[in-house]
């Protein structure tokens, strides 16, 4: 399994507020895959939550946006 689409996603989401900001504006788990999609990544939601695992507390509140508990719990939302 290759998770490099999903660290390069999370790169950009800690890196790119406007692209963070578009991804937080989706309504669920589904549309924030499309958008990823769209933007040219490509990865499984096992491979999204893999990397998501691998995150600190810190590291998530900086994607997550500190507002979106589901995002931090590690439900089916991928960052």
């Amino acid at each position: 399994m290759s998770t490099a689409g999903a660290k390069a996603y999370i790169k950009k989401l800690k890196t790119d507020k406007a692209f963070a900001k578009r991804v937080k504006a989706c309504k669920d788990a589904e549309d924030r895959m499309k958008l990823a999609k769209a933007e040219g990544f490509d990865f499984t939601k096992a491979e999204i939550m893999a990397e998501k695992a691998k995150l600190s507390e810190a590291d998530l509140d900086k994607v997550a946006g500190g507002g979106k508990p589901a995002c931090k719990q590690g439900t089916d939302i991928p960052i």
